[in-house]
């Protein structure tokens, strides 16, 4: 029972991970996220970085199973 509560807890801070990724990702990419010394182009293109980079390791957990 244990550890499949562990599995399931796993799951949740995953998802929440992905999420909060790409939350912060797509505000950076849309400009509501800026960084105070970084100017906006370069935060839109990490924005793009972040949001590539967390669907291509959801893809790979995902595979993985």
């Amino acid at each position: 029972m244990a550890k499949q509560n562990t599995r399931v807890l796993g799951v949740v801070a995953w998802l929440t991970g992905i999420l909060v990724s790409l939350a912060v990702g797509f505000g950076m990419i849309d400009g509501v996220l800026n960084i105070r010394w970084i100017p906006g182009t370069v935060t839109m293109v990490v924005g793009w970085i972040v949001v590539i980079t967390t669907l291509i390791s959801a893809v790979l957990v995902i595979i993985k199973q």
